[in-house]
């Protein structure tokens, strides 16, 4: 049978190479995202990569909660069982605390921790049932420490590695495994315009052959916190 991963925010960045890579490794993908374009794009995509697979790729904004449960819920009635969820999709604003917009902090916790939650809510008792599944977080470097115009951005991924804290400590012994990835910069729009060589970046590919790896691991292991850094350090 057919493995199967969910991607939020799956057709830009490290939620595209994720597709991409478990796709070319025999696995279904069902994925969101808002551009009807991009996802039929990445859709002929995943079916030259894997052609045995059933491929559900939908529109959602992960900020507006029923159209994430309508997502979810589609995906339930595809797929029997979901082995992987990467709970990718996410938002990048900056600023201070002071100065930032009013309603900035409530935009990025929807988009960024509370689309992370109903997501794996609605995924996690197919798991349960199956007594095995994992769930990775895409956290960031901000979750561990506060940096210049992080703002409300920190404050979001520190809530999302907060809730995979706890999602592990309520999973324990189930047979689920929950990973938190804590990334530094990674070559993805939210630096799009920004005058930095590529040397400076993290490849999206290798957050999604590092995520694919850990899901190699046999069942004895897991592994709880991966932090990636660009090897010529923060920016």
């Amino acid at each position: 049978m057919s493995k199967t991963v969910v991607v939020t925010g799956c057709t830009k960045g490290i939620g595209l190479a994720v597709a991409k890579a478990f796709a070319s490794a025999g696995y279904q993908v069902a994925g969101c995202a808002r551009n009807l374009t991009e996802l039929a794009a990445l859709k002929q995509e995943l079916h030259q990569l894997n052609p045995m697979g059933i491929h559900t790729l939908l529109p959602c904004d992960v900020s507006d909660t029923p159209q994430l449960k309508l997502f979810i819920t589609q995906v339930n009635q595809v797929y029997q069982s979901v082995q992987v969820l990467v709970n990718n999709a996410g938002a990048f604003l900056p600023g201070s605390l002071i100065t930032e917009a009013e309603g900035v902090l409530e935009n990025l916790l929807q988009t960024n921790v509370t689309s992370a939650y109903h997501v794996t809510r609605g995924i996690l008792p197919n798991m349960l049932k199956n007594k095995s599944g994992h769930v990775f977080n895409i956290c960031s470097i901000a979750s561990l420490q506060a940096y210049d115009a992080g703002a409300s951005y920190t404050i979001s991924k520190f809530a999302l590695l907060g809730f995979s804290k706890q999602l592990r400590h309520e999973t324990k012994g189930s047979g689920i495994k929950v990973t938190a990835l804590m990334l530094g910069a990674t070559l993805t729009n939210s630096w799009a315009g920004v005058d930095l060589p590529v040397a400076r970046f993290i490849k999206p590919e290798d957050v999604a052959q590092t995520i694919l790896g850990v899901c190699e691991l046999s069942n004895h292991a897991d592994v709880e916190e991966i932090v990636i850094r660009p090897q010529l350090g923060d920016i």
